[in-house]
């Protein structure tokens, strides 16, 4: 079978660093689904305005796997990186075919653009196709989540200088993002200076404890 991508997320990140590890963990994240030439058809949004959450299926770009090789364990960020489970017990990027599927609000359409909210992509990944979300059917309140019962908490306090350059809306997403812990689960370094690109710049901070404090933006 051979998919061609629909659309492009464009967002915040521009690469994997520093993106929230599930979809919905951080909602002030905003993006936008941009759709490809050929797809942007106003008929085929007709009806998703009535929807509030919509599926991705996208595509992994940042991993590129040689073809036909893949590795039957990895060792999820969740449980430290010290624990092996199977591929597919997991939502490890590294499966087979590197597809993603991600559930995000829809804020609105314009421009036949989506908005959405909550996503975990990095700008510029492919979408493959969208689907809406339908709480009876997608939604089992009891089901067992293995490893993954709770959603991820808040572990550091984040510290952002005012005149850091960015918006407040910019500054509360920036916040709970950092706030999750986006290091590797085996680097504990406060001496150590983390980059990540956040709108477009770069940003870099630094962790002593549990405080987390941004030490500069774009420059």
């Amino acid at each position: 079978m051979e998919i061609t991508p629909i659309a492009r997320y464009r967002g915040s990140f521009g690469s994997k660093f520093g993106i929230p590890r599930q979809s919905s963990l951080v909602e002030e994240l905003e993006g936008r689904i941009v759709f490809e030439d050929g797809f942007r058809v106003r008929e085929a949004l007709r009806g998703l305005e009535d929807f509030s959450h919509i599926w991705l299926i996208w595509g992994f770009s940042a991993n590129k796997p040689a073809k036909g090789s893949w590795q039957p364990t990895v060792r999820p960020p969740r449980l430290g990186g010290n624990t092996a489970l199977g591929v597919f017990a997991t939502r490890s990027p590294y499966h087979p075919n590197s597809l993603g599927l991600s559930c995000v609000r829809l804020q609105r359409i314009e421009d036949m653009e989506l908005v959405v909210s909550g996503a975990d992509l990095a700008d510029g990944t492919p979408i493959y196709d969208i689907k809406p979300y339908i709480a009876y059917a997608d939604s089992v309140p009891d089901a067992a989540c293995g490893f993954a019962r709770e959603a991820p908490r808040a572990v550091l306090n984040v510290i952002i200088p005012d005149n850091i350059g960015l918006s407040e809306k910019q500054k509360a997403a920036l916040a709970k993002v950092l706030a999750l812990d986006p290091r590797p689960a085996y680097q504990d370094d406060p001496s150590r200076i983390y980059a990540m690109e956040y709108d477009g710049k770069d940003l870099r901070f630094k962790v002593s404890g549990n405080i987390l404090e941004v030490v500069s933006y774009g420059d």
